[in-house]
């Protein structure tokens, strides 16, 4: 039987995923403390408006697209306090007050500068990096309109059969992965999808950037995916997973509720 086998939420965008045994899925498609902070350039700490809507470019910011070093770095959003630990201990540790959040985004650049992606960080309008967010609103997502994510496992494990390198479902940042079901098969799905009680709309399915060639361990750039899902799976553009929208006013989505690809009407 299908069924939910994980879900994620990123409560600080490019950062460490929140493995999570339950979601709350708000109305208009995001989920409770998912990307509610975001650290930014100082060039960018205002949305764009795309489609009447606000939009948080994520090239104007850190993510793992450009910075794949991030993923040394180990997040943890415990009660309005961020402690973010690097592979020689506890980088910073401090609260969202004004004087915190300067603290933060302080220490993580200065970890940046030293490492190799350090360069990024001298375009102009980078510096000082802003840490924004109040860490339970989902504000920077990567797309103006709020979308759960979700792939299957058995796609994720089709992908580390083909290459040398350790893939697994962290280098996808879905937040929602579903087993049960064939790889790749959940690119076909349309209409409606149920997970649990909560019934959504299939939207489309998501596009991938250079994020995914970053170890979520070492951050190093160690799988060349972009050109494998497209030369070794026959995709015309690298794609894994898809995008859904709550179709009844979203709900609670919880690890091991059923998923059922409900019937077209009509």
């Amino acid at each position: 039987m299908p069924a939910v086998s994980a879900l994620f939420r990123y409560p600080v965008k490019g950062f460490t995923p929140e493995p999570r045994k339950e979601l709350r899925v708000q109305r208009g498609g995001r989920i409770d403390g998912d990307r509610a902070l975001a650290f930014r350039f100082a060039s960018a700490t205002r949305p764009e408006a795309r489609d009447g809507r606000d939009y948080w470019p994520k090239n104007a910011g850190l993510s793992l697209m450009r910075f794949p070093s991030l993923a040394q770095l180990t997040l943890r959003l415990d009660d309005d306090i961020v402690v973010i630990d690097s592979p020689a201990g506890i980088l910073v540790r401090a609260s969202l007050d004004p004087a915190g959040r300067r603290r933060i985004a302080d220490a993580v650049a200065a970890w940046l500068r030293d490492g190799p992606d350090g360069a990024l960080l001298d375009a102009e309008g980078a510096l000082p990096l802003e840490l924004l967010g109040d860490g339970r609103t989902p504000r920077f997502q990567d797309r103006p309109e709020g979308f759960v994510s979700l792939h299957a496992a058995a796609s994720v494990e089709a992908v580390d059969a083909a290459v040398d390198a350790p893939v697994d479902d962290r280098r996808f940042r879905s937040n929602v992965v579903v087993a049960g079901i064939p790889a790749w098969s959940e690119l076909g799905w349309t209409g409606r999808v149920r997970i649990g009680e909560v019934r959504f709309e299939v939207q489309k399915p998501i596009q991938r950037c250079a994020a995914i060639m970053a170890n979520p361990d070492t951050g190093e750039r160690d799988a060349r995916l972009l050109r494998v899902l497209t030369s070794r799976f026959g995709q015309d553009e690298p794609t894994l997973g898809i995008l859904l929208l709550p179709a009844d006013g979203g709900g609670t989505i919880r690890v091991g509720d059923e998923v059922v690809l409900e019937p077209s009407k009509g």
